[in-house]
């Protein structure tokens, strides 16, 4: 008879006794049809995609993607067909956390190693389901959580978890690059936006991804496998990027940045420092050259520098290839390096040089006075811009200030919103620079 420990070891690879692993997918989606595809496309040895699970199961049947999946295949739109059947490995590419997580726990509590890429559950639920995992000997694996093909989880469990990361940086939402690369050229926001939606990049409600929640929970994902740090995402700051204007881009390229959705966070003591927003980023930064739905994640570690992770991070294909290369893990034993994770306290504080952006009727004084409620808190101005042509009772201007904390700046503007010549909410953007360090 095996001991608890034999079967845990037996249970770490997923291949049985006659050498076949038994694949269910959950959602036949855009990523779950590209999964099916490059599945048949490859032929992996060993692997058999043996149940379908969708809503409405009979179009997604019908739908020309469903020729990638075996005929021998069983498709279903109830759940239980796969949690009860023999399958080995459960993909889960549906998201949210309802009801995906519920299933989820009924598939690794019923000995099921489970591959997902549903970067909202892993980001509120992922260190419980990885207790639940480790109780039953299987595995929990989410690569294609953030970044899409790019292996940026593997990457920095496998390659940098000697290091001691202190600081990581990105653009992990493609859609948001999309848009703000499309802006830089001069573009409109809603017309970019249109746009995106029409090609797919896009919900029709694009809160996720433009209001920074998708970010958000990416970066939580990254904070604890590489700062070890477990963050509520909740208490992570998001800006939107909808308050982004083409003419910010100009003032941008004047102070030789450009602007994009960073994702960022830094360990300070017990504390981590975490925000989603969009920050001016110097065109001499790795980040400034990220075009398109490419992601990009930078890290920062004590004794290997910084390492760069680039490539496609949005799409069916991309995503697919990250979700079949954690199937090919689970089913020959790969395991993850497990390092100790502690809660952290977050807050949405830099120290950080600022953009600010006015928009006014023109009249004597403003400066002053804009100058004024900036010296009221400690901050101090950098620089001024006031690009010529605009007219004068709807001009856009720019201050930048020295170094200063967030929470310092937003009271400022608190302030200055409600002066009368201002004819909407100031726009207040961070500049991201090597210097800047949290406060």
């Amino acid at each position: 008879m095996m001991t608890t420990k034999q079967k845990k070891q037996v249970k770490a690879g997923a291949k049985k006794s006659d050498g076949v692993v038994k694949v269910a997918l959950l959602g036949f989606g855009t990523v779950g049809s590209s999964v099916a595809k490059v599945l048949a496309g490859s032929k992996f040895p060993g692997i058999a995609l043996t149940h379908v699970y969708n809503r409405d199961v009979a179009r997604k049947r019908d739908s020309a993607a469903a020729k990638f999946v075996p005929s021998t295949a069983k498709w279903t739109e109830n759940i239980d067909d796969v949690l009860k059947s023999d399958v080995d490995v459960v993909i889960e590419l549906m998201g949210g956390l309802t009801p995906a997580e519920g299933w989820l726990r009924k598939a690794l509590s019923a000995g099921k190693h489970v591959v997902t890429a549903n970067k909202q559950l892993i980001a509120y639920r992922g260190t419980s389901l990885q207790r639940l995992a480790a109780k039953h000997g299987v595995q929990l694996v989410y690569g294609a959580a953030v970044a899409g093909g790019v292996p940026v989880i593997p990457g920095i469990l496998q390659g940098l978890g000697g290091d001691r990361v202190t600081r990581l940086s990105g653009i992990v939402n493609g859609t948001c690059n999309y848009i703000l690369s499309r802006m830089e050229t001069g573009a409109e926001y809603a017309t970019v936006l249109q746009d995106a939606q029409q090609l797919g990049y896009a919900e029709a409600n694009p809160s996720a991804d433009v209001d920074g929640f998708d970010a958000r929970a990416k970066l939580c994902i990254l904070s604890r496998i590489a700062l070890h740090a477990e963050l509520n995402p909740d208490e992570v700051a998001t800006q939107t990027i909808s308050t982004v204007e083409a003419i910010d881009f100009v003032y941008a390229k004047e102070l030789s940045c450009t602007i994009r959705q960073v994702s960022r966070a830094q360990v300070d003591g017990t504390r981590v420092h975490a925000r989603v927003a969009p920050m001016l980023i110097p065109l001499s930064s790795p980040m400034a050259w990220s075009h398109g739905t490419q992601n990009m994640v930078v890290t920062s570690g004590n004794y290997g520098g910084d390492v760069v992770f680039s490539g496609h991070g949005a799409g069916g294909e991309p995503t697919a290839v990250a979700v079949v290369s954690d199937l090919l893990a689970v089913s020959q034993g790969a395991k993850a390096v497990e390092l100790p994770v502690r809660k952290r306290q977050v807050t949405g504080e830099f120290l950080a040089p600022h953009y600010l952006r006015f928009v006014v009727d023109d009249k004597p004084g403003i400066v002053s006075s804009i100058a004024g409620a900036l010296a009221k808190v400690g901050a101090n101005i950098d620089s001024l811009l006031q690009r010529p042509g605009y007219p004068k009772h709807r001009l856009p201007f720019v201050v930048t200030t020295e170094p200063c904390l967030t929470g310092v700046i937003e009271k400022a503007i608190h302030s200055i919103a409600k002066l009368d010549c201002m004819l909407e909410r100031p726009l207040t953007l961070q500049v991201l620079v090597p210097e800047d360090k949290p406060e």
